[in-house]
């Protein structure tokens, strides 16, 4: 089934970025972006992004329920369907805080899940037209062609840690345990950038802490379909739905298992 939508969603998605989420790129006013909680922006095209998205896939795979990260923001038991039935899984601007400031990079990202499995997802770079998508079982691609996850080749592992939804202890800890095991890198602060950059060579490990569907469901399954691994800190498979903290992913396999013992053990 998802191949079959893969090119509906990838239209509708390129004309959501198009009419309603770069017409506003650098252009938004003071009043159109608000604060949900403490580093946690949403502006006017966060919303209007999520309702154009809702309408299009209600009208793509009817029997799908929708899951939006602002539709939850309004309302959290929402999120309590996520791992129940099959579900359309919406970002409508990853990266908000990038967006709202006028500075990359931001994304949309979508993914199919039934149950708590991700079926599919797609990773739409506004700003440059990339398009990542994965479907369970087919591979990941870029702009239509496979991918395959690569390690950087770097002397030492390129690192980006989310560390910002960390307690103090918990920051320091990792920090300390990445010193002299890993080369730090900033992070993107956009999970729709960071996946990708987990399967180009640019990045070879990163650590989530929240892990909320929206933001991580399409990328889990864009790096373990291109051959990298993404799961939790234990070992065991991302499922949609478990809002456990902690997520561990990395450019390959091996590298997996290093940061997992120099980071965690």
């Amino acid at each position: 089934m998802p191949i079959e939508l893969h090119e509906t969603v990838v239209a509708l998605m390129r004309d959501v970025a198009r009419d309603i989420v770069m017409p506003r790129y650098q252009n938004l006013r003071t009043e159109e972006i608000s604060e949900k909680a403490a580093d946690d922006l949403v502006t006017i095209a966060d919303k209007e992004s999520e309702i154009r998205l809702a309408e299009g896939l209600a009208r793509i795979l009817p029997e799908a329920g929708i899951i939006g990260e602002e539709a939850c923001a309004a309302d959290p038991a929402i999120l309590e369907r996520a791992g129940d039935g099959l579900n359309w899984i919406i970002d409508p601007i990853d990266g908000t805080g990038n967006f709202a400031a006028g500075r990359p990079p931001f994304g949309i990202m979508i993914a199919l899940a039934d149950a708590e499995t991700t079926l599919a997802g797609w990773i739409l770079d506004p700003l440059t037209g990339r398009l990542c998508h994965a479907i369970l079982g087919a591979g990941s691609h870029i702009d239509g062609a496979q991918v395959h996850a690569r390690e950087s080749g770097d002397a030492l592992p390129v690192a980006a840690l989310a560390v910002y939804f960390m307690t103090p202890e918990e920051r320091a800890d990792i920090q300390q345990r990445s010193a002299g095991n890993f080369a730090l890198v900033d992070i993107p602060r956009c999970a729709a950038e960071q996946y990708p950059r987990l399967v180009l060579g640019q990045n070879d490990v990163s650590v989530f802490a929240r892990t909320l569907p929206w933001d991580h469901a399409a990328g889990t399954l864009f790096v373990n379909e291109a051959g990298g691994c993404c799961q939790r800190l234990n070992g065991s498979p991302y499922r949609v739905g478990d809002l456990r903290r902690g997520l561990l992913g990395a450019s390959s396999p091996r590298l997996w298992d290093l940061a997992a013992e120099k980071l965690f053990a």
